[in-house]
């Protein structure tokens, strides 16, 4: 709330703004009417945020209303997940959750009221005859030929297509509007369909079903809503929610206004594309932690704080756009440097002993959880003859200016001591197995008695103690910024990354993550940030999905602008 009272209004608030101070509404009242045939994506978070976030700036109500009104491929498991996702945003419905399916009766009173007043017929064109008559950009569509079908005939028709006389596609209710309009969705649109499949709440109880852009306006004006919010791909549907509306004599009309969607490169918001990645098992499931859902990002250790921030950093605006995936990694980056505690992981491990430390010694250093907030207080960090290095830490023959453990070349081991290597081992590959070192005992907690600089510091985990842990590397799921653009006979799917997932089974911890809970998340020093996962980890066989690494291109190159 409070960075929405920051910056400067969007076009809605300065709408809604003008809307109360003129009276047009007394109370602004939204609602997120998501469709449960998939989980929700990042995409559907904009749309979240703009419908709760105005009704709680201006002290008005948001509504949870599903659209279950297409029964092909909806399910309750959506739903419950949808409820979930909505929850864990930090948004609150209260008792206002509704669905579309609620309101059959209603609606199909208001289509026999449409056919009463000579402005509804049953037709029984098919699909592609349908879309031949409905004409082009450029041409007028013509008339069906049961256009003009007499009140009673429509009447006899719809009430048979309701019990169920007809077969799926058989017939369809459309609305009488103009087959010549420029706005080919007023060229007489199906406001009814024959599905003949079960429906998740109702069951077998109905077998037709309203198009969604005669049932919206409709589900709006029943439950009061006095700004109907929208993708900016509505725009053109506007007429027909407002014909609905008016030929109705619908009261109080709620009205309609569109913004841009959000795209992101480097992935795909198609729900269709997404189930498809799911059923077809190029993903571990909606909550792989490479997905854009909800789920998937929680999962992978993104706040909800740091999502929203995203979305108001977006903007409101009425010109789509493609925002760089960059910035919502600067966002939870920016959430989780204030938030996340400091500790030490070693990915890829190499051993090394430091032989002049006594072998049943075992000291502990005292060191901060958050430099950011020192109220989150100290740990204990145990010390050993053994500690585990990054693997990339030691380099036989390394190049200039690299300042990490090499043959007798010195490193300060972050908050203990200074080490110096005095040897090493290696495998019939020549790949390094062991590094042996010496270290200072005089410069313990990383100072220098005597005044000598060395340059790198570099983190560690006790051998003796260290915590056994999977770690999991994500990156991109689509190797290219626009996943779409494929060559003649292409396919989205041809450019998945064959290299977005990375796993790293002997990563050692230090022993504080031993009780480590699903969702909680860290800084691993020097290596990024990194979430419990929330369905595979369990004690003693930990988890962690990485979120995002500590560099930050997108704030480096914001700052240039």
């Amino acid at each position: 709330m409070e960075e929405m009272e920051k910056r400067q209004k969007n076009f809605i608030e300065e709408i809604v703004e003008d809307d109360l101070q003129s009276g047009r509404v007394k109370k602004i009242h939204t609602r997120f009417p998501p469709e449960p045939n998939g989980y929700l994506h990042i995409g559907h978070t904009k749309a979240m945020c703009i419908d709760f976030g105005i009704a709680q700036k201006y002290g008005g109500q948001c509504n949870l209303r599903f659209d279950d009104t297409n029964p092909t491929e909806e399910d309750v498991e959506y739903v419950d997940a949808i409820i979930e996702d909505i929850r864990w945003m930090g948004y609150d419905f209260e008792d206002r959750l509704f669905y579309g399916s609620d309101y059959s009766e209603q609606i199909y009173e208001y289509a026999v009221a449409l056919i009463k007043k000579g402005l509804a017929y049953v037709d029984e064109l098919d699909v592609d005859q349908i879309r031949e008559y409905r004409g082009t950009l450029t041409e007028p569509g013509k008339e069906s030929p049961w256009r003009n079908r007499s009140v009673e005939e429509n009447l006899d028709l719809f009430n048979r297509m309701k019990n169920g006389e007809f077969g799926s596609g058989e017939r369809v209710l459309r609305a009488k509007i103009d087959m010549a309009s420029p706005n080919i969705n007023l060229r007489d649109p199906v406001i009814y369909r024959i599905k003949k499949e079960h429906h998740h709440r109702t069951g077998d109880k109905w077998c037709i079903y309203p198009m969604y852009d005669f049932a919206h306006p409709l589900q709006d004006a029943i439950e009061g809503i006095s700004h109907s919010l929208c993708s900016i791909e509505y725009v053109d549907h506007r007429p027909l929610y407002d014909w609905v509306l008016e030929k109705l004599d619908i009261q109080s009309p709620p009205h309609q206004y569109e913004f841009a969607r959000l795209n992101i490169n480097y992935t795909v918001m198609s729900k269709r594309k997404l189930r498809e990645l799911v059923e077809k098992n190029y993903v571990l499931g909606w909550d792989d932690p490479r997905m854009p859902t909800l789920c998937g990002l929680r999962r992978r250790g993104f706040t909800p704080e740091s999502i929203r921030n995203f979305i108001d950093l977006v903007g409101v605006s009425k010109t789509n756009s493609v925002v760089d995936w960059g910035l919502l990694e600067h966002c939870v980056r920016e959430d989780l440097n204030k938030n996340a505690d400091r500790v030490m992981a070693v990915l890829n491990p190499l051993k090394v002993v430091i032989e002049n430390y006594p072998d049943d010694q075992v000291e502990s250093f005292e060191v901060e959880n958050n430099p950011e907030l020192p109220d989150r207080g100290t740990r204990k960090v145990p010390f050993s003859k053994e500690i585990y290095i990054e693997r990339d830490d030691f380099m036989i023959t390394p190049p200039p200016k690299y300042f990490r453990l090499k043959p007798d070349g010195e490193v300060r081991l972050k908050n203990a001591y200074f080490i110096k290597c005095v040897g090493y081992e290696t495998d019939v590959n020549g790949e390094v197995t062991l590094v042996r070192a010496t270290y200072d005992p005089a410069s313990r907690g990383g100072e220098s008695p005597d005044g000598r600089k060395v340059k790198g510091t570099i983190h560690w985990v006790s051998a003796r103690h260290a915590v056994d842990a999977e770690v999991r590397l994500y990156d991109m799921l689509f190797k290219v910024e626009n996943p779409d653009e494929v060559p003649e006979g292409g396919d989205y799917k041809d450019n998945l990354n064959p290299d977005s997932l990375k796993i790293l089974t002997h990563s050692k911890l230090e022993p504080a993550l031993a009780e480590a809970k699903p969702g909680d998340r860290f800084q691993f020093l020097r290596m990024g940030y990194f979430c419990v996962d929330n369905k595979d980890s369990k004690p003693g066989a930990m988890v962690f999905n990485k979120t995002v690494g500590l560099k930050d291109s997108w704030a480096k190159i914001a700052s240039k602008d």
